[in-house]
């Protein structure tokens, strides 16, 4: 059996997934270990037994421990190349096409920050006759991508168009620091709590006592939550009330949803005026991501007018839903065989 492994190597985690459903995420600080990204990819293909061919997209040769994006996508395309070994390896671009490793050095533009892109290439197979917004709410990030009959149709194809036009946001459900998000002079601007913590506090996400991976390296529970924000406004656990600190995980979420229903709305205008030069008139939503609940929040709540929504965690099974474009990228190399 030919088995294809998807990988979608982030600056936070790597995650892996077949056309079959088999998934795996993990967390991978690339920031602060690059050299170590050889061994993480070996460890995470050697639970999927023997793999004979790798479909990989990528976001993590942004991340600053490399000098330039070109140096961050040559790096992680050799430490996959090392990882596979003897079998072959294609990397998907926002050209729509796969590439060769060397190609892919050649073409860093193109295959760079490409994992939004496979994702919606997939996610276009749900809807060829009409339009689709793909909301993807992750850790990090949001994705806001336009599609029309079945292709990704966003107006820039790298973060720094996609971030000024609104189709990418960086904020998301786990890392995104409060700071960003809490007014500027009433709270501390540092790095001493999470969206993730506000979502504890607010029970939209569940506790996992095992994670340390938070802001101050304890517990991702409510009771460390609450002394991580109590930090925001100088004190801690034990000095302030939580009542305050539920506050201030509201204010931060209601700031949160308020900036991506806007950004909603504004796509949602944009993909209408899209519907004449439609080969049909159905109109999709499609949410995914770790922040799928916020997702569907916002969708509920902006002036939208989609006719369905869908969710990849029900379509795919939570497990698969968290590694998306590593699926997205082996179901394509499936259908696009060497």
């Amino acid at each position: 059996m030919h088995t294809i492994l998807g990988l979608d190597i982030g600056g936070a985690n790597l995650k892996a997934a077949t056309p079959d459903k088999r998934a795996v995420a993990v967390p991978f600080p690339l920031w602060k270990h690059p050299e170590k990204l050889p061994a993480a990819l070996g460890e995470l293909i050697a639970q999927f037994g023997e793999v004979h061919e790798f479909a990989v997209t990528m976001t993590g040769e942004l991340c600053d421990c490399f000098e330039t994006k070109r140096q961050g996508v040559e790096a992680i395309v050799t430490a996959v190349m090392n990882a596979a070994r003897c079998w072959p390896v294609r990397v998907w671009g926002t050209d729509g096409h796969f590439h060769t490793t060397s190609e892919a050095k050649e073409k860093w533009e193109t295959v760079a920050a490409a994992n939004w892109h496979a994702l919606a290439t997939y996610v276009g197979g749900f809807n060829r006759t009409g339009v689709t917004l793909l909301l993807d709410i992750g850790s990090t990030t949001a994705d806001l991508i336009p599609i029309l009959d079945g292709q990704p149709w966003g107006e820039g194809s790298t973060d720094t168009v996609r971030l000024q036009n609104g189709e990418l946001i960086y904020t998301g459900v786990k890392r995104t620091p409060l700071c960003a998000l809490l007014p500027a002079g009433e709270t501390a601007a540092e790095l001493f709590a999470t969206t993730r913590d506000a979502y504890l506090l607010l029970g939209r996400v569940p506790e996992d006592p095992i994670d340390t991976d938070t802001a101050d390296g304890r517990p991702a529970t409510r009771h460390f939550a609450h002394a991580r924000i109590a930090r925001m406004i100088g004190g801690d656990g034990t000095t302030v009330p939580e009542a305050e600190t539920l506050r201030l995980a509201t204010l931060a979420a209601e700031r949160q949803f308020s900036m991506l229903r806007t950004s909603v709305e504004r796509i949602t205008r944009r993909l209408w005026s899209h519907l004449y030069s439609s080969l049909g008139t159905r109109r999709l939503a499609v949410v995914s991501g770790s922040g799928e609940f916020l997702a569907r929040d916002v969708l509920g709540q902006a002036r939208a007018g989609y006719e369905d929504v869908y969710s990849l965690a029900d379509r795919l099974g939570p497990a698969v839903a968290e590694c998306a474009p590593a699926y997205a990228v082996a179901v394509l190399a499936q259908e696009r065989p060497l």
